[in-house]
């Protein structure tokens, strides 16, 4: 029978420590309302809806949870359950374009272009392309799904991200592994989803190199993950014990972001 590992997130320990705070600045009938709907999953929603007394204990309450969900996420999440796969012929075409940025603003990779490896890796060296490209790929059709609420089908070839992190002799017994962009973005995953069999570090899209729009030169795909938890043009990859956080994620969306 498979054993689940618990996957600990950072400022775990103090999240009970933090809510009992948040609690007792609440007036009496706010404690009961949180009392009461904090053992749903809108607990988060509900917060506009108490009586807090100042907006520090609304944030405080709000990255409380928002950790405590990163905690459950974690520990839900089966390393080896596979998202759903489609066939070709139901591929989304075209695929949308998405970003904090518009079409015209996407970055130009120059042909030098190199990855560079940090962390808690043996082999530091940097990648060309060329040595990218010519590793064992793979390929799936799966689907992206927005934040937004909008969804879509494609098709992403590229290196099993597991194998890659093999390659470079990465600690996989570390938290994170974090991502830097040409297009300034950054974000994080743990390290259950990075060993993923369906994470990928993509070069192609529907069997052509990686369009620009869709994140040339690499995009790393995982069907496993909302949309804002993939990034493009990736231009740094580090391992770490330290919470790395990201884009998005710095500015209060939920860090697991399972899909």
């Amino acid at each position: 029978m498979f054993k689940k590992s618990r996957i600990i997130f950072p400022h775990e320990k103090e999240i009970l420590h933090d809510a009992q705070k948040v609690i007792a600045t609440l007036d009496m009938p706010s404690r009961r309302l949180f009392g009461k709907r904090a053992l749903s999953l809108g607990a988060l929603t509900m917060a506009s809806g108490c009586s807090l007394t100042d907006s520090s204990s609304v944030e405080a309450m709000l990255k409380g949870m928002s950790r405590f969900n990163d905690s459950v996420q974690g520990w839900l999440f089966d390393p080896t359950r596979l998202a759903p796969t489609y066939a070709e012929s139901m591929i989304t075409r075209p695929f949308p374009f998405n970003a904090f940025y518009g079409e015209e603003d996407i970055p130009e990779i120059d042909d030098d272009y190199v990855l560079k490896i940090g962390g808690m890796v043996a082999n530091r060296a940097d990648w060309t392309l060329a040595s990218l490209t010519a590793l064992q790929q793979t390929s799936q059709v799966t689907r992206h799904i927005c934040v937004e609420g909008w969804s879509a089908i494609g098709k992403w070839g590229g290196v099993t991200f597991s194998d890659f992190l093999k390659r470079i002799g990465a600690d996989t017994s570390a938290k994170y592994i974090g991502f830097k962009c040409a297009d300034d973005y950054f974000t994080s995953i743990d390290m259950a989803t990075a060993l993923h069999p369906q994470t990928l570090l993509t070069f192609t899209y529907d069997g052509q190199t990686l369009p620009a729009k869709y994140g040339y030169p690499m995009k790393l795909r995982m069907p496993t993950k909302l949309g804002y938890k993939n990034p493009k043009h990736i231009t740094e990859i580090f391992v770490t014990n330290r919470y790395p956080g990201g884009y998005w994620e710095d500015q209060g969306y939920n860090w697991f972001g399972g899909a």
